[in-house]
C-alpha cells in the first residue's frame, strides 16, 4: 500500500520538482500538491493522507500553525516540515505543535522519502543538522531577561517597561544590559530582535 501524501510549498517550481522525485518512489502517493495552506485542511479531510509535508515558511500562514490547524482536524496525520532556517526555536514550536518530522530543505529527496516511511511507521524524526543546531544555540538568557526584552520589543522607554513588569527603572536597565552583553548586541533593539529570531520570545 503507497503513503499517501499532501505536499504543501508556496515556491511552485521546488513543490514540483519534490512532487516528481517522491513519485519515483514506489511505494509514495502524492494525492495532492497546493501552494495555499490556507487550502489544506480541506484537502486533508477530503483526500485523508498519511503524511502532510510542508514548507515551514509561508506567506499568510506558517507551516506550524498550519500542522495546529491539520492536527486539529485529523490528529492520525503524521506532519513533516521542510525549512531552509532551521532555527531552534522553530523546533520548539514545531514538536510543541505535533509535528513529528523535522527537515532541512537541503535534504535529497531519497532521504525525504525514508524520513516519511519513518514517521509514517509512528516515529519521529528530527534533522540532525537541526537538531545540533538546538543544542549549540541553547537560551542563555533568563525568564526575567526574555521578559524585559519581550517589554522593550516595541520601543517602550525604560520608566514606561517598568511600570508594565513592576520593577525600577535602574533593575529594568540592569535586565537589559545583561541581555545586550549576553548576545553581542549593539543596543537593546538588536538584543530584541536577535531573541525573537532564535524564537524565545
Amino acid at each position: 500500500m503507497s503513503l499517501r501524501i499532501v505536499l504543501v510549498d508556496d515556491e511552485n517550481v521546488l513543490r514540483g520538482a519534490l512532487r516528481r522525485v517522491l513519485e519515483w518512489e514506489d511505494d509514495i502517493e502524492v494525492v495532492a500538491d497546493v501552494g495555499d495552506p490556507t487550502e489544506v485542511v480541506a484537502l486533508v479531510e477530503g483526500h485523508r493522507p498519511d503524511i502532510l509535508l510542508s514548507d515551514i515558511t509561508m506567506p499568510g500562514m506558517d507551516g506550524i500553525e498550519l500542522s495546529r490547524q491539520v492536527l486539529a482536524a485529523r490528529p492520525e496525520t503524521g506532519v513533516v516540515l521542510l525549512t531552509r532556517h532551521a532555527r531552534p526555536g522553530l523546533l520548539r514550536e514545531a514538536l510543541a505543535a505535533g509535528v513529528r518530522g523535522f527537515l532541512s530543505k537541503d535534504a535529497d529527496a531519497g532521504h525525504i522519502a525514508e524520513v516519511l516511511r519513518t514517521v509514517a511507521g509512528g516515529s519521529p524524526y528530527i534533522d540532525s543538522s537541526v537538531a545540533a543546531r538546538a543544542v549549540n544555540d541553547a537560551n542563555p538568557l533568563t525568564d526575567r531577561e526574555l521578559e524585559v526584552l519581550q517589554a522593550a520589543r516595541d520601543g517602550s522607554p525604560v520608566r514606561e517597561i517598568g511600570q508594565r513588569l513592576h520593577l525600577a527603572p535602574s533593575t529594568v536597565r540592569n535586565y537589559l544590559s545583561e541581555a545586550i552583553g549576553k548576545l553581542a548586541a549593539a543596543n537593546r533593539h538588536e538584543a530584541a530582535r536577535i531573541a525573537e529570531e532564535r524564537g524565545w520570545i
